[in-house]
């Protein structure tokens, strides 16, 4: 379908989500904590534009809601409780080394692609106003997802959870108009509190092992699973010279 023959609110959902997915970019290829939260909170605040955009294409007033929840949690308090655990952590000047970041982004490129293969036929069967932004929405959810994989540092990882669940949020909004308002008050109850454990769980990981690198725990696992040889090897020693 031609862009030009959409409405103007049509035409508003697809470029607001384009910006979405470039949020999703930016998080991607970005190695500091404070402008990846930053990032995180300008795509919330693109997600309550959406939703708000979609509210008025399609009548539900739920979806104001919706966006109201989303300013308040994901542009307002998470953002916040981030940048204040990386201020007290001493995050918020440290960069994390990013492996191969050209292979990076190209590999977000082709999960755009993949995506947009994926939604095509959504996309023909579909007679939402939004269907054009569904296989944004998938891009979405991968990014996080790839965000997750590529990072080490514990934080960067939790936002890219973060991100796949706006991903979640936003194929919720374009594909079925938005969940029942009791369910998305239970979701954004859920992301309250795991924000709240994974500050607990930063401060843990930082005082085990002085740093918020999740490598540190496979050597941890290396190590016990080493002590039991060790164990036993000492055991056969004394055996051998009492």
């Amino acid at each position: 379908m031609e862009l030009t023959s959409l409405g103007l609110y049509s035409q508003a959902i697809i470029f607001f989500a384009a910006l979405v997915l470039f949020t999703s970019f930016v998080m991607l290829a970005q190695t500091r904590i404070v402008p990846l939260i930053f990032t995180f909170a300008w795509q919330g605040v693109l997600l309550a534009v959406v939703t708000v955009l979609v509210a008025s294409v399609s009548g539900h007033p739920h979806l104001y809601i919706s966006a109201a929840l989303t300013v308040a949690l994901k542009v307002v308090l998470i953002p916040w409780l981030l940048h204040r655990l990386s201020v007290r952590l001493n995050m918020n000047y440290e960069a994390e080394v990013i492996d191969h970041p050209s292979l990076l982004l190209l590999g977000g490129a082709g999960l755009v692609i993949f995506s947009y293969f994926i939604a095509l036929p959504i996309v023909h069967l579909s007679g939402l106003a939004t269907r054009n932004t569904i296989a944004v929405s998938i891009a979405v959810e991968l990014f996080g997802m790839l965000i997750m994989i590529s990072r080490k540092t514990a934080m960067a990882q939790v936002i890219g959870f973060m991100s796949m669940e706006n991903g979640l949020f936003f194929a919720a909004v374009v594909s079925t108009y938005g969940m029942p308002l009791i369910v998305e008050l239970g979701v954004a109850f859920d992301v309250m509190v795991a924000s709240i454990l994974f500050g607990v769980f930063f401060f843990h990981l930082r005082d085990s092992f002085d740093s918020l690198d999740i490598s540190h725990l496979n050597r941890l696992s290396e190590t016990n699973e080493s002590m039991p040889l060790q164990e036993a090897a000492e055991a056969e020693t004394e055996s051998a010279h009492p």
